[in-house]
């Protein structure tokens, strides 16, 4: 055998072993049974966005993230575990956080995570912890007054591995439809002009308003998107305690208290579960 053949063999065995190492560890942590891990390791990784005003928003300030979602970890992560417990958070977006939570780097999804069908056949949710709706957020004085108003020569902004961008292709289907990485990208594309509306949850666009008062919210919701905690398939037990946690914290008021924080204005929208 000659030299560069046997080079070639080694290479190709050496990839072989990396991908077999890492496949088997990716494997061994998502089949990890959470409960018994949480026994000796008091600690609940939560996947969260980092972008998103009012749900999960990186504060340059204190380098923590906050928001609605954020208190809502935390607060579950207490009434499972106790004073001893831990809430650790990695950032996610709409595109990753799947493939992060199968590869077991976290535990559960908190991060305004639409509940579907498709997304039921991959992981398990929770109860609904947040009734959103997917809306569009223009600037003020827009002729854009509903998705109706979305033609062809139209551009609407959304964000890659989201609902919206499906969901507004069936809404809008004459419009050009531009994907972002994620939502400060696909607001800071609004504002220099290169799309006429945002669609998102509605949720998320009243951050972004709050934000920047030239721009609004026009014509009410045209999808219900209750949003859910997401959990790999085979942790059931962990899946019951994260649903009677949230139980709890509707009824002894920490859930309505969590929502006036976040959204003064607003009233409650989850539903009693």
């Amino acid at each position: 055998m000659n030299r560069h053949k046997k080079k070639f063999l080694f290479f190709s065995l050496m990839i072989l072993m990396t991908f077999f190492v890492s496949s088997c560890g990716e494997n061994n942590y998502a089949k990890e049974d959470i409960l018994t891990r949480l026994e000796s390791e008091p600690t609940i990784v939560w996947g969260v966005k980092n972008d998103t005003k009012l749900f999960g928003l990186m504060n340059v300030g204190t380098n923590k993230v906050e928001g609605f979602d954020i208190d809502i970890a935390k607060a579950i992560t207490k009434e499972i575990l106790g004073g001893k417990g831990r809430a650790e958070f990695v950032e996610v977006t709409s595109k990753t956080r799947i493939q992060l939570l199968k590869n077991g780097n976290i535990d559960a999804i908190i991060a305004t995570m639409t509940i579907t069908d498709d997304r039921k056949k991959i992981v398990d949710f929770s109860d609904v912890y947040f009734d959103a709706g997917q809306s569009l957020l223009v600037k003020k004085g827009s002729s854009i007054k509903s998705v109706k108003d979305l033609k062809a020569q139209t551009t609407v902004l959304v964000v890659k591995g989201s609902t919206s961008a499906v969901n507004i292709r069936k809404a809008a289907p004459d419009a050009k439809i531009l994907e972002l990485e994620n939502y400060s990208e696909a607001f800071t594309a609004l504002k220099s002009g290169q799309g006429d509306a945002m669609t998102t949850d509605n949720a998320i666009l009243l951050g972004m308003a709050e934000e920047d008062p030239d721009y609004t919210l026009v014509g009410g919701n045209f999808t219900d998107e209750p949003y859910g905690i997401a959990i790999n398939k085979g942790q059931k037990p962990f899946l019951t305690k994260v649903n009677e946690a949230l139980k709890t914290l509707k009824s002894n008021g920490t859930y309505d208290s969590l929502y006036k924080k976040w959204f003064p204005s607003e009233t409650t929208t989850t539903k009693e579960d």
